[in-house]
């Protein structure tokens, strides 16, 4: 099987439901962070791996991402005719790239959402990025992961480090260290109770899968929430060959809740470097109001 990841899944069929009412009639993976909308953030860095295929999982009302990628000729037309060259060719940017929506019809997980993928991917190993996990823009966990995928040839999943007090939110690992970073795993648990977590290494929104997954996705009954869970799959994917857990020290900001987005919206601002010199002050003014209240 080819070492060279060419093609990555994004998931976005989600009803968004923490961010109502902001989310009745338009896509959660939409919600701008600064001047970008949270998925194009995931796509870009695919795009940063040298992953140039892209399958966007969507549902209803989510129409929007598709025109967000696609060309707007009103708006390129009249920006060409206004001079703003940078702007036009900011929007135009992602063109090149293919990009296939699957349309998911009924919302029966993310293991699911990442079956409808299979014609799509075929027989290579692909990536798997969930869009409201933002990795800050200076980190390279999606390269490392690639790499480590080129040297075991096997699955790779995204670990962190989290609170106890958080564990049940996730899928968590009983894994066997390898070597610094690395762990071979041995089980997964989806969202657990504090007494049943085997660790407090959860798995996170980054993935590189084999397409072995989808024939255990197809026989796969709906688990916990009465969803297809792709932790469920991993877990018997484990009994066919070895599945590593890559553990992520850099920084990450879970946007699909309103804290963490908002935490996202003011790192990336603070990297943003037309803003970032205006915002760093203001940042400050407030920080000093909140000495006096």
């Amino acid at each position: 099987m080819s070492g060279i990841i060419k093609k990555a899944i994004f998931p976005a069929a989600g009803l968004g439901t923490r961010f109502l009412p902001a989310t009745k009639a338009s896509p959660k993976e939409m919600l701008p962070i600064v001047d970008k909308p949270m998925i194009q953030y995931a796509v870009e860095e695919a795009i940063a791996c040298n992953i140039n295929e892209f399958v966007i999982i969507t549902g209803k009302h989510k129409r929007t991402i598709e025109d967000h990628f696609d060309y707007a000729f009103e708006l390129e037309d009249k920006l060409k005719k206004s001079g703003k060259k940078k702007l036009l060719k900011e929007i135009n940017r992602l063109n090149r790239f293919k990009i296939a929506y699957i349309r998911q019809g009924y919302a029966l997980g993310l293991g699911h959402a990442i079956l409808c993928a299979k014609p799509f991917v075929k027989e290579e190993p692909f990536a798997v990025i969930l869009s409201d996990d933002i990795i800050d823009t200076e980190d390279t966990l999606l390269k490392d992961m690639i790499r480590l995928y080129k040297d075991l040839e096997g699955p790779v999943l995204a670990l962190q480090q989290v609170p106890m007090s958080e564990i049940h939110r996730y899928g968590v690992i009983d894994g066997e260290k390898e070597w610094d970073g690395v762990y071979r795993i041995k089980n997964l648990i989806e969202k657990p109770k504090i007494k049943d977590a085997p660790s407090d290494l959860a798995i996170i929104g980054r993935y590189i899968l084999t397409p072995d997954i989808f024939d255990i996705l197809e026989k796969s009954k709906p688990g916990k929430g009465s969803e297809i869970q792709l932790t469920d799959a991993i877990k018997k994917l484990l009994h066919k060959r070895p599945v590593y857990g890559y553990l992520f020290k850099g920084k990450r900001y879970d946007a699909g809740d309103k804290l963490g987005y908002l935490k996202a919206t003011v790192a990336l601002a603070l990297k943003n470097p037309e803003l970032s010199e205006q915002f760093r002050s203001y940042m400050l003014e407030v920080s000093e109001g909140l000495k006096n209240v």
